[in-house]
This record gives structure tokens, C-alpha cells and sequence, in this order.
């Protein structure tokens, strides 16, 4: 139990990392963005936010997206189209943002369920449930309490983020896996074995 909880302790490479991730989703958001009917815009930042869950993990990934908003919010321009300051938590991209947060979450607990080593099919399922699924559970209601628009007429929308947050979600995957296979170290975490969910009766020492 001791050694479980203190390979969870964040320590200052944790705090790096979830900073990187940050800068990438900011980076992400350099070419711009389009609106679609007038409301939220698409950008590319949403893998990044995909990326974040899937390789730090569900607590720095969300950490990661905290630090970023938080930026946003005290007035750096990071959002696409050089977007910040409190005023963008008052529009009506405003869920989606804080469906970053609760999204990379989701996607870390999904993709590193009980520990273990990532897999496609998991994976692709954490981005997809994460990265999109509760990004809109979140957003579609906040949007249209601000646009005042029916909630049924706001998600009907929304269907036009669903083509290009898929193939985000499939750019995640590939990549997280490409990392998987070519520099596992990317992850910080030693993973349980498969087999030790199979054979009850061995213990499973990770050193």
C-alpha cells in the first residue's frame, strides 16, 4: 500500500509534464479556428486534451488542463485565435473548456484502467469517451443556457464537431500507441501485468 501510494505522489517532473501538456494544447491552438452556426469554435486543442488523458493519466492530465485555463482565465491569449481572459468562461464555449478538465480525467482513468499497459481498442474508447462524449455532455448544456437555445437544438449543432473530434480521437490512439511501443518511458508508470488479473493466487511484486 505505502509504495502504491507514493508512486502516485506528483513530484516536480509530474508538474513539468502537465506543463508541457498545457503548452502543447496552446500550441495546438496556433493555426486558428472556424465557427460553425455562429457559436463554438473548432480547433485542433481538443487532442490535446485527448493526448493529456491518455499519457499522464487521469490526475495530471487534468492537472495539466487546469494550468492551461487557469493561463486562459488571468489573460494569456492561449485559446485558438488568440482567445483569453475571464470573458471566455462567459461565452458559450465556456462548458467545453471545463469539459477539458473533467474529459482528460476520464480518458486517463479509461486508457490506464487498474494500471495497465495501454491497448488500442481501451485507448481509442478513452478518447472517444473523454475526449469527446463528456467534453459535450458538459458543453451542449452550457451553450445553450447562454445562446438560449434549446438544448435538443444545440446538441443537433453540435453533430458537426463529431467527423473531425473522430479523427482527433484516432490521430490520439495512433500516437499513444506509437508511444507505447517506442518509448513507454513517455508514460512514467510501471504497468501490471495482464496475467495477474488471470492467476489469482500469484502476487504481482512492481518495483
Amino acid at each position: 500500500m505505502t509504495d502504491s501510494i507514493r508512486s502516485r505522489r506528483i513530484d516536480a517532473t509530474d508538474i513539468a509534464r502537465a506543463a508541457v501538456f498545457a503548452a502543447i494544447v496552446a500550441v495546438l491552438g496556433l493555426p486558428g479556428s472556424f465557427t460553425v452556426f455562429g457559436a463554438v469554435p473548432i480547433t485542433a486543442q481538443t487532442l490535446g486534451v485527448m493526448l493529456a488523458g491518455a499519457i499522464l493519466g487521469a490526475g495530471l492530465g487534468a492537472l495539466s488542463m487546469t494550468v492551461l485555463l487557469v493561463l486562459v482565465a488571468v489573460g494569456l491569449p492561449l485559446l485558438a485565435g488568440g482567445r483569453g481572459g475571464i470573458g471566455v468562461f462567459l461565452g458559450p464555449s465556456a462548458g467545453y473548456l471545463i469539459g477539458w478538465i473533467v474529459g482528460a480525467f476520464v480518458v486517463g482513468l479509461i486508457v490506464h484502467h487498474r494500471n495497465r499497459k495501454p491497448q488500442t481498442l481501451r485507448t481509442f474508447v478513452g478518447v472517444v469517451t473523454g475526449g469527446i462524449l463528456v467534453v459535450y455532455a458538459i458543453g451542449i448544456p452550457v451553450q445553450s443556457l447562454v445562446t438560449r437555445l434549446p438544448i435538443v437544438e444545440t446538441a443537433l449543432t453540435s453533430v458537426v464537431f463529431l467527423p473531425g473530434d473522430l479523427v482527433k480521437a484516432v490521430i490520439a490512439t495512433a500516437i499513444t500507441m506509437t508511444l507505447v511501443r517506442a518509448y513507454p518511458r513517455a508514460f512514467r508508470r510501471t504497468w501490471t501485468p495482464e496475467t495477474a488479473s488471470a492467476t489469482p493466487t500469484e502476487t504481482t511484486r512492481v518495483p
